[in-house]
């Protein structure tokens, strides 16, 4: 039994419903779980009516039931596979017997009905033992993929500290060796050099634990909390009593009250700032501000050096301003250089605070170290 009508139009919207599909797909505007699931539950039943307005259970459309069974298989593997087909079956079955019974045709034999369920069912756990053993194998290699890009990252990692061993910390160490042996020969009256060089040997030695953390992956922390102006101030006091700059530092309030990664960058941002003033500026002061207020950390620093062409300089030897960029930016702020030829250097910056203040005193403390 054949219904002209129907079968047009089952078959016509059926790939007007794949066109829909389709782009639905492609603008991902289902999730492709739940999108899996409709897809798959229309497709059965709409090939349901095809078979049963294209003759029956004489279709020449069985074959159409192997779509949703694929589709299934590759989506869920036998989960999705083997209940898509036994469904596939039930549907077709149930076409036979209500429309064999009213067809002036001889019936479908049972052989042949047997024939193509099992057909069907065999196709579904084919390609269900397929996709299954498929997806196992791309997690087998997903994981090898991993492995060896651990690997080669831990192949680096040596080859680097290898490297650096053979290299900068035996050059410290070497460094190390010599200061102690110029402290030992230092008469017992020259008391401050002899403390100078104790304390170059204690930079050396945290410089090279830090570098030693760093290659072994773990997580280096030079700055305290809370110990921000406490630790510019002591880079100011070796500043003025090494190099005879003066430097004058300002906090407001006096204890700032900032986030640990904040303080952290900001005080390499600034130490950036005084080594770069040391080295090339030549100036003879300079002007460090902190404020901290409405939940943000305002800061600046100048001197009175010769200054430069802010970005020529930055395009030829700017890798300490390029840090000192990017450190800002990432805790969330911007920092601007200014400077000319002859009329110093300012570098001014605005960060998030991400914690107020607990000081009620809003009053400025300047301190000249």
């Amino acid at each position: 039994m054949v219904f002209p009508t129907l079968s047009v139009f089952s078959l016509g919207s059926f790939l007007g419903y794949s066109v829909i599909v389709l782009g639905v797909t492609r603008r991902r505007l289902i999730g492709s779980s739940t999108l899996g699931l409709i897809t798959t539950a229309v497709d059965v039943i709409w090939i349901a009516l095809i078979v049963f307005s294209t003759g029956g259970t004489r279709t020449p459309f069985f074959f159409y039931y192997s779509f949703p069974v694929i589709t299934a298989s590759i989506r869920w593997g036998l989960k999705g596979s083997l209940p898509v087909a036994f469904v596939g079956v039930l549907l077709y079955g149930m076409v036979r017997l209500t429309l064999a019974a009213e067809s002036m045709d001889s019936p479908l034999g049972i052989d042949t009905l047997l024939v193509r369920s099992l057909y069907l069912i065999v196709l579904a756990c084919i390609f269900g033992y397929v996709s299954e053993f498929e997806k196992v194998q791309n997690q087998r290699l997903l994981a090898l993929s991993r492995t060896a890009g651990q690997s080669a990252a831990l192949d680096e990692r040596r080859r680097i500290t290898f490297e650096l061993h053979d290299g900068i910390l035996q050059t410290l160490a070497t460094l190390i060796l010599r200061l102690e042996g110029c402290g030992r020969r230092l008469p017992d009256s020259q008391h401050d050099l002899a403390n100078e060089l104790r304390s170059l040997e204690d930079l050396t030695r945290d410089s090279m634990k830090e570098i030693r953390q760093f290659l072994a992956g773990q997580t280096t922390q030079r700055l305290t909390a809370g110990t921000l102006v406490e630790k510019l101030r002591e880079e100011a006091r070796f500043l003025r009593d090494g190099m005879g700059l003066d430097v004058i530092l300002e906090s407001e309030p006096e204890e700032l009250s900032l986030a640990a990664e904040t303080e952290r960058e900001i005080y390499y941002v600034l130490r950036e700032a005084l080594t770069n003033v040391t080295r090339h500026s030549h100036a003879s002061k300079v002007d460090i501000h902190l404020t901290q207020k409405n939940g943000r950390l305002a800061g600046s620093l100048s001197d009175n050096g010769v200054g430069f062409h802010a970005g020529q300089h930055k395009s030829e030897t700017g890798l300490g301003l390029t840090a000192m960029e990017q450190r800002i930016k990432k805790i969330g702020g911007e920092l601007i250089v200014e400077s000319t030829p002859g009329s110093g250097t300012k570098i001014t910056f605005l960060v998030p605070a991400a914690s107020q203040p607990e000081l009620a005193s809003n009053t400025a403390s300047p301190s000249a170290v």
